[in-house]
């Protein structure tokens, strides 16, 4: 179990996910690699990355794309679809994942990666996180789960890996349930995000411990048979930061799923996050990363040269083919042009085409003004973007038209930056009675009601479509507008050196990291009227 040449001209960057990208699930097919992702109640959910070289990746498509499949509706943003898991076998995919607040624990399937994707087929499992493991040598197909310890929990996180039976053809569980192992340090918390695998004749099972936080770690075990004894390397976690302290580069490492490259080589994918600032905030959220695995005494090591995670890892010498594959960069402006948005954007809890439009108004991105707020879990009009990097620029053209707005309605549009219900800022228009309003506005966990506003001032011009931007340098943020008539130099300040820290998961807790976006609300009144966006563009700031 030798790990394969790798090349120093060509390298692996890390994050090889930037931004919101959690609990990374891999299987290759072929030459192909698969990559699938958590998105909570972001839509559409459970994107699907592809690569051929383990360098460059593509987003392909998205396991849940439509309404009869799930929505989120009512569920928090960190809350929805918790860690899939990925497996493909006898030319079919499997996607087993976790809606936590929804059917509970579910597997769809495919015979493409791209999709489309079953209906879900909701599994007779307790518990969070599960994952399935195809028995080549026995012809037998395996549930692997987490769940409360079956005795009672003694303490918050006291739970257990467990099996049981899968059957492919009704996609159903049978047989009866088991633990298997409880973690490697004792009084483990939260073992989690299980993977079994079969290399040389042996079981090994990678879990998650210690939480989603600073202690996270990946750790092993492994059995002659799938009934155990199941026994954990001495020298567990296989990998953590946890002993780097809170001023690490990188933080939070762990939920790992291991897989080979096709060449003799082994490689973990796992989550991080990249805090920065003085306070050291992972405004990104967890990112995907990669590790090189090798194997010395029938463990697995990781990133053994260090024992950390690399900035960069020499990537693996794969067959020529496989060398030219690059994934096109995704366009920074989009012009809504297309009859669908691009598949990387997202929505809030629902498909587009229940906020939005992309053909009332040919060549615009038209929001419609429902009751609903981003402060709330009613439905609101929202598109946006994962924040991918740590400064950047966010501009729209964005008109508001409340014309058709039910009396006394108080439509609001523009930019939102968002990382849960009680932490994101909004700069946008207010188009009310007499002239429109230019605000900023800050919503933070101490803030009570309606958040605080930053900036407010009249928007000279009336209703016509006015350029929003902001900008962040570090964990500062400027608020900058004008008429679409203006230069460069008609640039006019609206707020500066906010605060953007409070768009982490270190102030707003939870498991999600920020997306950038457009939105538009009726503010409690539904049919208030629609806002129209002409363009948006995000753009990292070097």
């Amino acid at each position: 179990m030798s790990n394969s040449d790798r090349t120093e001209e060509k390298r692996i960057k890390n994050p090889i996910l930037s931004g919101f990208y959690p609990d990374p699930s891999l299987c290759r097919v072929g030459e192909d690699f698969y990559l699938v992702n958590s998105t909570f109640s972001w839509y559409p959910g459970i994107p699907v990355s592809h690569s051929r070289d383990l360098v460059s990746w593509r987003q392909i498509g998205n396991v849940i794309e439509r309404a009869e499949q799930l929505d989120f509706a009512g569920q928090g943003i960190s809350r929805g679809l918790f860690a899939p898991s990925i497996r493909h076998f006898e030319g079919r995919f499997y996607v087993t994942c976790t809606d936590i607040d929804g059917i509970g624990n579910f597997v769809v399937t495919a015979e493409r990666p791209e999709g489309p994707w079953s209906r879900p087929a909701r599994l007779d499992a307790p518990g969070i996180d599960p994952s399935l493991f195809f028995d080549e040598s026995t012809g037998r197909s395996w549930y692997i789960g987490t769940r409360p310890a079956p005795e009672g929990e003694a303490y918050s996180g006291n739970w257990e890996v467990w099996i049981r039976e899968f059957d492919r053809e009704r996609l159903a569980l049978v047989g009866e349930p088991r633990g298997i192992w409880r973690g490697a340090l004792r009084d483990c918390i939260w073992p989690e995000g299980p993977h079994i695998y079969r290399i040389d004749g042996r079981y090994y099972l990678t879990i998650a411990e210690g939480g989603t936080g600073p202690d996270h770690a990946v750790t092993v075990a492994r059995a002659d048979t799938l009934d155990g004894p199941w026994v954990g390397k001495p020298s567990n976690p296989i990998l953590t930061h946890r002993h780097l302290g809170s001023r690490a580069e990188i933080v939070n490492v762990g939920h790992g799923d291991l897989f080979d490259d096709g060449a003799g080589g082994w490689w973990m994918v796992f989550l991080a996050s990249r805090p920065f600032g003085e306070e050291r905030c992972s405004n990104l959220g967890r990112e995907t990363f990669i590790a090189p695995v090798t194997w010395e005494g029938g463990w697995p090591l990781v990133s053994a040269e260090t024992g950390r995670v690399e900035p960069s890892y020499g990537a693996p010498a794969l067959g020529s083919g496989l060398a030219a594959f690059r994934s096109p960069p995704l366009p920074a402006c989009e012009h809504f042009t297309a009859p669908a948005l691009p598949r990387h954007w997202l929505t809030l809890r629902y498909p587009a085409d229940q906020c939005s439009s992309l053909t009332e108004r040919p060549g615009y991105l038209r929001l419609r003004g429902l009751a609903g707020t981003i402060a709330g879990r009613e439905p609101v009009a929202f598109a946006g973007v994962r924040q991918t990097s740590f400064d950047w620029a966010l501009s729209c053209s964005v008109e508001v038209d409340s014309k058709s707005a039910k009396d006394g309605s108080a439509l609001t549009a523009g930019l939102a930056l968002v990382q849960s219900e009680s932490n994101h800022i909004l700069f946008d228009v207010a188009q009310g009675p007499g002239v429109p309003l230019l605000r900023v506005i800050r919503f933070a966990k101490e803030i009570a009601g309606d958040g605080e506003v930053l900036a407010s001032r009249p928007l000279e011009g009336g209703t016509g479509a006015v350029i929003l931007s902001a900008i962040q340098r570090g964990q500062r943020l400027s608020f900058f507008w004008k008429l679409p008539e203006e230069g460069d130099d008609g640039w006019r300040l609206m707020a500066e050196g906010v605060d953007a820290s409070i768009l982490s998961t270190e102030k707003a807790g939870g498991f999600v990291g920020t997306v950038l976006g457009l939105y538009a609300s009726g503010n409690g009144t539904a049919d208030s009227g629609h806002a129209d966006f002409d363009w948006m563009e995000y753009r990292a700031l070097t």
